[in-house]
């Protein structure tokens, strides 16, 4: 067993030749604001350099970017472990999947496949996601998953022209270890 592959998906480095997808999927401004805002446009050389650069970065602390794909190797999105804090045991994560993979189960999967390397690895006992409160879709998937929201921040986000709440999300890792136990 790898432990960054599951049944479906594997997690993996963002490689140069990635970039792409990562292109194409910067034309879905919908998609993109949903998991984080709509930038200005990025030319297909700029993707290049973007994706070049993701292949080539370490680590910060425990802070990564990782592509997603499928068990056959097709890339289907990325996910990271940002504002890791070993003292305080806590780290947030973000995914975005490209909208053709919406709904087979990858985000679930790699989300499972990251907390279970933060938490059994890494010693971390807490994981908090952050959702804009537009975002439905994504509300149900962190609930789906086990995590409970615990704060909301109003009126924290400005994106399509209106000012939108933010949602915080946590899951400890005891809570992990009951709702995903292995047998």
């Amino acid at each position: 067993m790898y432990i960054w592959q599951g049944s479906n998906v594997r997690l993996r480095p963002i490689e140069p030749e990635d970039w792409e997808l990562f292109h194409d999927n910067d034309l879905d401004s919908e998609g993109a604001r949903a998991a984080d805002a709509v930038y200005f446009p990025r030319s297909e050389e700029g993707t290049r350099r973007w994706a070049e650069k993701k292949a080539e970065e370490e680590p910060q602390g425990d802070n990564i970017s990782l592509a997603i794909e499928t068990r056959e190797g097709e890339l289907v999105g990325s996910m990271d472990a940002h504002h890791c804090e070993p003292r305080d045991g806590s780290f947030r994560y973000g995914i975005a999947l490209f909208r053709p993979h919406w709904r087979r189960g990858y985000a679930s999967e790699a989300v499972r496949l990251l907390l279970r390397y933060y938490f059994h690895e890494l010693r971390y006992e807490k994981a908090t996601a952050h959702v804009y409160a537009f975002n439905e879709p994504s509300m149900r998937f962190q609930e789906a998953l086990g995590f409970r929201l615990e704060a909301r921040l109003r009126e924290q986000i400005f994106t399509n022209g209106r000012r939108h709440d933010e949602l915080i999300y946590g899951m400890l890792r005891r809570e992990f270890d009951a709702r995903f136990e292995e047998a």
